[in-house]
């Protein structure tokens, strides 16, 4: 059992991929942790942890107030990160109101640290190429989808909130690696790869980091951020294609050589649009505002969080690598030596 003496900590979205790894580097440091979870969400992530489950939601005042007794430490990692047009206004409610709920109870609880899980999605991005930083200026043009939108929002509540409140904000760029139970978009790719269900890749480019290291930028931000402060928890900037080459020498697959041009997909995104829109089938991760997304490489330089938290920068092979066992070892796809039939 934990330390009862140990600082205990409330985790939001400790069910999830990310929420899942932050759990875990917290109880490595000795932390006694709560997680608050509703009560339909897949726990697996969460088996044979030792931590405290409570029961509720954090659009419900009086569960948030009940899972924050006795927690001076608070991750609020929880949020909805969806692309299909039915889940468009409770993504903006989840993350923005969800985020002023958490925020304005754990300042009546008196909170001696908060850390909120943003996204680099609310950041501004640069030119070509080029990493952006947390003093890169927001473009509303460059502000594309409902999700972005979203987070941008909810991170301009948990900075209003630092005002009165030590929040201190991360902002992970695009994690990999265990525990993506669902999976999210970017685990998505890699089980598509792993099933060979990619034969063309769209020509982008994200900054890659491991999920584990992301977990300890969460522990490391809550002892070391400074209130007030985003800290990207990034990794290394690829593109598309030379991520799916990482993928293939880890795995041992063929990556696929076919690049898509935009346009065709693009009105080809709108029928699938319309089909989900209308029958709820098609594919999310193909939709007007990810392929519109996927027009701006998402680069960035975690250079502050590495200089002033000390967040580790594990390479992207072996982040992949990671996720690709662990994608194999839960039954996501079958790995070598385990060929079906």
């Amino acid at each position: 059992m934990a330390d009862e003496g140990a600082v205990r900590a409330l985790v939001t979205g400790g069910t999830g991929f990310l929420g899942a790894n932050v759990v875990r580097v917290l109880l490595e440091e000795g932390l006694t942790v709560r997680v608050l979870a509703r009560p339909r969400s897949d726990r697996r992530a969460l088996a044979g942890l030792d931590v405290e489950v409570v029961g509720g939601d954090i659009l419900d005042e009086r569960s948030v107030r009940r899972a924050l007794t006795g927690c001076p430490v608070v991750f609020h990692v929880a949020a909805l990160y969806a692309f299909s047009p039915r889940q468009v206004q409770r993504m903006y409610t989840v993350n923005v109101d969800g985020t002023r709920m958490v925020l304005e109870a754990a300042q009546q609880a008196g909170a001696e640290r908060v850390v909120y899980t943003s996204s680099v999605s609310a950041l501004g991005l640069r030119e070509e190429g080029r990493g952006a930083d947390e003093t890169t200026p927001v473009r509303s043009e460059l502000i594309v989808g409902h999700y972005k939108r979203s987070k941008y929002l909810a991170e301009q509540v948990a900075l209003e909130f630092s005002q009165r409140l030590p929040v201190v904000i991360v902002n992970p760029s695009f994690p990999v690696g265990p525990w993506d139970v669902k999976p999210t978009p970017t685990g998505q790719v890699i089980v598509d790869f792993l099933n060979r269900k990619m034969p063309a890749y769209v020509d982008t480019g994200m900054n890659v980091v491991d999920a584990e290291d992301v977990g300890r930028g969460h522990f490391l931000a809550a002892e070391r951020g400074r209130p007030g402060e985003r800290y990207i928890l990034g990794g290394e900037n690829l593109t598309m294609r030379e991520f799916l080459q990482l993928l293939a020498e880890v795995s041992g697959l063929p990556a696929p050589k076919v690049r898509l041009p935009y346009l065709p997909i693009l009105g080809l995104s709108y029928l699938n649009y319309f089909s989900l829109r209308c029958t709820g089938r098609g594919s999310k991760r193909m939709t007007p505002e990810t392929l519109r997304m996927s027009r701006h490489k998402m680069f960035f330089d975690p250079s502050k969080a590495v200089g002033e938290l000390g967040f580790p920068q594990t390479l992207p092979r072996e982040a992949l690598s990671k996720a690709v066992r662990w994608f194999w070892e839960h039954g996501y796809a079958v790995g070598p030596g385990r060929e079906s039939g």
